[in-house]
């Protein structure tokens, strides 16, 4: 199983070693599942076309790559201002997100199961101050998928980079800014060592679903018990990561706050355009795309119900 993640670092790394060996151990052995790292067999992006093609047996990856195949995707990794974990987490178990999430992955080949949750993501390290919509002008971000669209509405350039190459592309200052991760990987990969502001909160991406794929057919020959302990460990995955996510970023970014890192919020205005574009983006791609309009307003329409309830469940 090649994982879209490094098993070393925080968060979606350990999730991959946490499933695995769960997996193990709630079969008694019977399917020992080997982790290999990121781009091994195939680059991260291709994962699921080795998985179609045999070349994988496995994979654990991010759902945003699959949506340069069925756009429906971005709704499960990629809608700014979207769902946070938790009401991402209730839709796929509770509400129609699992059943849109599977149906979507075996149109393209492969049984697709939810087997993680990441948490928001920082905003994005940035070389200048960006306090104002027109501090955006010419500036060339890395921000992916939809967040990428929003900013050229306003005025800057997105270049798409693999994580790999971020760092040093911003320390070079041949971009002037973007997303990397959480805080917890940002710390992880040394961050706090280019002495530039951190800008939260992370509007491009408050939740992503991470998923274990594999072949439909060699899905269906596996025995049901099989069948039955994977998805479970995935959903301890889930929950455990759930769990995790609060304290491990809490404390990431005090230890960014102690290495010098300057932690700012994005101003007022800055968050009323990204919102103002990003509603934009997602009405033209819901004109490009039913599937994603059906599941966009299906996601959305559950948020909306269950905030409902937290609103007279929650003590002010």
């Amino acid at each position: 199983m090649q994982t879209a993640f490094n098993p070393a670092l925080p968060g979606s790394g350990e999730g991959v070693r946490l499933f695995t060996r769960t997996v193990k151990h709630m079969s008694g052995g019977a399917l020992a599942i080997k982790i290999v790292e990121p781009g091994r067999v195939t680059p991260t992006a291709d994962m699921l076309d080795a998985v179609v093609n045999g070349d994988l047996e496995a994979a654990f990856t991010w759902s945003g790559y699959a949506a340069a195949k069925a756009p429906v995707f971005h709704v499960f990794a990629t809608v700014p201002f979207g769902p946070g974990p938790d009401d991402m987490t209730s839709w796929l178990l509770e509400g129609d997100g699992g059943r849109i999430h599977r149906a979507a992955y075996e149109k393209l080949g492969v049984t697709g199961i939810p087997c993680g949750m990441q948490g928001g993501k920082g905003g994005g390290w940035f070389r200048g101050d960006v306090n104002t919509v027109a501090d955006f002008k010419n500036q060339r971000l890395r921000y992916g998928k939809m967040a990428a669209e929003v900013i050229a509405r306003m005025g800057a350039t997105p270049v798409p980079l693999p994580p790999g190459e971020f760092f040093w592309k911003l320390q070079q200052g041949n971009v002037d800014g973007g997303e990397m991760s959480t805080p917890a990987m940002d710390a992880a990969l040394g961050f706090d060592k280019l002495g530039l502001p951190y800008y939260m909160p992370g509007w491009q991406q408050p939740s992503a679903v991470l998923d274990f794929l594999m072949r439909k057919d060699r899905w269906a020959s596996l025995p049901a018990s099989l069948r039955t302990q994977i998805e479970t460990a995935c959903q301890a995955n889930i929950a455990w990561m759930l769990g995790r996510s609060p304290s491990v970023q809490s404390i990431a970014l005090e230890k960014l706050k102690s290495s010098g890192v300057v932690v700012r919020t994005w101003s007022a205005d800055v968050l009323a355009a990204f919102r103002k574009n990003t509603d934009i983006v997602l009405k033209e791609q819901a004109e490009r795309d039913p599937d994603f309009a059906a599941a966009l307003a299906n996601q959305q329409a559950f948020v909306q119900q269950a905030a409902r309830w937290r609103t007279l469940s929650r003590l002010p």
